[in-house]
């Protein structure tokens, strides 16, 4: 289940982020396509983001009523969204997906295996799993506890998350020079929010440099993890 104490209010202020987006969304799109359903759809914005013309359909699953009212209202000119209320417990038998996402979601779910084995069943074979969560659970901090975040993930860590019916394609860390500013916050300032300032310092100075860094160290180290896993 999702951790109750989460108010998505950190969700707008992200939204802000847009280096940020796009650099981890130019790893995804080529696996974008189909039927697609986005599990903790939030506000939207990864919708707007990651939508393409290869995508038929477009399922955003949010328990929470207020941002999913928030993410209609953002993708309401997109005729190919549909938008459910609930967790994945809420999907119908006969619903199949090509891509299932979970974008800063997962390390929200208390039980990630269940929560894995269980949407597995919605995915059609040759589909993919995509997840992106902060990286290493030695940094969690203030700001993840303010948010509800249950874990953060290393590779271990996550491919326990998964069983012998998905086969992992790629399992990369993003983001190196953030990964120092989280250390930061973790040992240092300890905030439970950051502000809009470092928002913003953070994805248009920091995230470009850190394409660079990452690209050289060959994605080997980061404060987030990207993970693809493929149904066989």
């Amino acid at each position: 289940m999702f951790k109750l104490d989460y108010i998505g209010s950190e969700l707008e202020l992200f939204s802000c982020a847009k280096n940020w987006k796009r650099y981890f969304a130019s790893f995804l799109s080529k696996y974008i396509q189909g039927d697609v359903l986005e599990v903790g759809a939030g506000i939207g914005s990864n919708t707007e983001l990651l939508f393409s013309p290869s995508v038929s359909s477009w399922s955003c699953l949010e328990p929470d009523p207020e941002l999913l009212q928030n993410a209609r209202n953002r993708n309401s000119a997109n005729s190919k969204c549909r938008f459910i209320q609930g967790t994945s417990n809420d999907l119908k038998n006969d619903q199949l997906f090509d891509v299932i996402l979970y974008i800063d979601v997962l390390e929200h779910i208390e039980r990630d295996k269940d929560e894995i084995l269980r949407v597995q069943r919605f995915l059609k074979n040759g589909g993919h799993i995509i997840i992106l969560s902060p990286a290493h659970n030695f940094l969690y901090s203030p700001f993840d506890k303010s948010v509800g975040h249950f874990r953060r993930y290393n590779k271990k860590s996550l491919r326990l998350a998964f069983n012998e019916a998905l086969i992992c394609q790629k399992l990369i860390y993003l983001d190196a020079l953030g990964f120092f500013l989280s250390l930061a916050n973790k040992t240092i300032s300890k905030q439970s929010n950051p502000t809009y300032a470092q928002i913003i310092f953070w994805d248009k100075i920091v995230v470009p440099l850190s394409k660079i860094v990452d690209f050289v160290l060959a994605y080997h180290f980061g404060k987030s993890i990207l993970g693809i896993w493929r149904k066989v």
